[in-house]
């Protein structure tokens, strides 16, 4: 009797040892299920936004933000956020606040060849950005055959300022930031922090002025003089951009370019725009321009 017992207290250790081995499996088998649908729902609710970012900001938007089957007569394009010529779609999670002149150009374009849209307002709230973005969005509003209106709300400064020129008149609140004609490429040195957390920054490169600007060298006298040159360019590029498109000596125009904005009542006392007024100010003009009720749809 006894030997029977101690094989049943034998047998019922061994299932009580298993059956604890099967709770551990069965937990380690939910815990790693639960992570693997977690994980993936993370993954699709990324390309969800990867997708609608990319939508957004891509070279070409989706066909069916346009106008053609808009009920409007006046296309309206906003310039928001910092001035890029084009938006890379890696890291799309980090674009919150840029605006690229291939998505603008884009929504000018469609207006331009679309027989129902009879003027284009560019609205603008921005600090600037690229030089060439700026360029090829005022560029592309001198080419236009209809009626172009840039209107600045908050801020038209820098590059975002440039692009304004090329519309046939301007438009800004007596309280905008306005012009900042100027460039800038300054940014942070590295060196001393770097030295002072143990980092040893190991030169490999070829060509004189391959790594020129790279932020943990130490910049030296002939690489600042060579960015300097190229700065002054782009800054005598840009003056002579605006004295063309607003109708300004390049003189004039020089003797406004240090960089500094200005507000609207002296921007216009400056000829660096027309008239004081906001988007209601904006459709009384088109009115009158095109002979009918402005109705304006946005991209």
């Amino acid at each position: 009797m006894d030997r029977i017992k101690y094989i049943t207290k034998k047998i019922a250790g061994v299932f009580k040892r298993y059956i604890g081995y099967a709770i551990l499996i069965s937990v380690f088998v939910v815990v790693y299920l639960s992570l693997n649908v977690a994980s993936y729902s993370l993954y699709e609710k990324y390309i969800k936004v990867a997708d609608t970012v990319g939508s957004e900001y891509s070279n070409e938007p989706s066909s069916d933000e346009s106008y053609e089957n808009a009920d409007c007569n006046v296309a309206g394009v906003n310039l928001h956020g910092q001035l890029t010529t084009y938006i890379p779609q890696k890291e799309p999670l980090d674009l919150s606040d840029v605006v690229p002149a291939d998505y603008i150009s884009y929504y000018i374009k469609k207006a331009i060849k679309n027989p129902d849209i009879k003027a284009i307002v560019l609205e603008v709230d921005s600090g600037g950005g690229s030089p060439v973005a700026g360029e090829e969005i005022a560029h592309l509003l001198k080419t236009s055959s209809k009626p172009t209106v840039a209107v600045i709300r908050q801020m038209g400064t820098s590059a975002a300022y440039w692009a304004s020129t090329g519309a046939n008149i301007i438009f800004a609140s007596k309280n905008s930031d306005i012009g900042s004609i100027g460039v800038t490429f300054s940014y942070l040195d590295n060196v001393g922090k770097n030295a002072k957390e143990g980092l040893n920054y190991v030169e490999l490169f070829s060509g004189k002025y391959k790594e020129s600007g790279n932020p943990d060298r130490t910049l030296t006298d002939e690489e600042k003089n060579l960015i300097m040159r190229d700065l002054k360019i782009i800054h005598s590029n840009f003056i002579k951009a605006v004295a063309q498109n607003r109708n300004l000596s390049v003189e004039k125009v020089s003797s406004l370019a240090d960089g500094s904005s200005v507000l609207g009542e002296q921007a216009k006392k400056l000829g660096l725009i027309d008239r004081i007024g906001d988007l209601v100010d904006v459709e009384d003009y088109l009115s009158e321009k095109i002979g009918e009720k402005v109705e304006i749809c946005w991209n």
